[in-house]
């Protein structure tokens, strides 16, 4: 299965989603295994560490439904563009990606039509069950890359310039809370064609969000249950103000 729905019929006007939810290979790739060791499976390069834990507490705290892939973003990245040179990884924050050095154009075609483009189909008809729909994505960041210097912020807010209505208002929001530093499009950019905000908000006018959480603040299940309870409440503060 390319992806995990929680809550399809909560009658909330969010969607929650987790596009780098699991780290799971499937068995018709290379058996199940990407060539790299274990330890580098569980690293924030496979998925979204902690984010999925988010993401499923926080659609139970706004009674709406929820969509998790249920794929590693490196087997094919759900939250990049089909185009995108990014879509499948060789090299990841200094991990030589074995089973993806020498895959083709036949190799990526199938994991577009096993995993990526259902995964799509099925966001995309969550989406459209409401008309006043609001995306809020849950992502995780490494509180550093290799060699680079640490990452200050405890929450990110990631937006693109096409549309920062919902996210302006939260950052200022996230911003008054005295121990929390909020993190304005950084760690990077939100502004990202063909990714999965792009296609199913931007395009389509909708309210949206992409919230990232520095992994190491959500490891255990209880410190993800913290987050979910805490941010609700601020966003359902900020879509009310708008």
């Amino acid at each position: 299965m390319a992806f995990i729905i929680e809550g399809q019929d909560r009658p909330g006007r969010w969607l929650v989603t987790c596009d780098h939810a699991s780290n799971r290979v499937p068995d018709w790739l290379n058996g199940g295994d990407l060539g790299i060791p274990e330890a580098d499976m569980a690293r924030h390069i496979a998925w979204d560490v902690g984010a999925a834990g988010v993401a499923s507490a926080l659609g139970q705290h706004l009674n709406s439904p929820v969509i998790l892939s249920d794929f590693s973003r490196l087997v094919i990245d759900p939250n990049r563009g089909e185009d995108d040179p990014t879509l499948v990884m060789r090299l990841y924050d200094g991990t030589i990606i074995p089973a993806n050095r020498h895959a083709g154009p036949e190799d990526i075609e199938r994991r577009l039509d096993e995993l990526y483009r259902p995964y799509h189909s099925a966001y995309a008809r969550l989406a459209a069950l409401r008309p006043d729909r609001v995306i809020v994505a849950i992502h995780s960041f490494t509180p550093s890359l290799r060699g680079r210097a640490p990452r200050p912020w405890h929450v990110g807010v990631l937006y693109s310039h096409l549309d920062d209505r919902f996210s302006r208002p939260l950052i200022a929001r996230l911003m008054a809370e005295p121990d929390l530093c909020i993190g304005d499009n950084e760690p990077y950019s939100g502004h990202l064609p063909g990714d999965a905000i792009d296609r199913h908000a931007l395009r389509n006018g909708r309210h949206n969000t992409l919230v990232e959480l520095r992994n190491d603040l959500i490891e255990t299940q209880a410190q993800q249950a913290h987050w979910a309870a805490r941010l609700a409440p601020i966003l359902t503060e900020v879509l009310g103000g708008l």
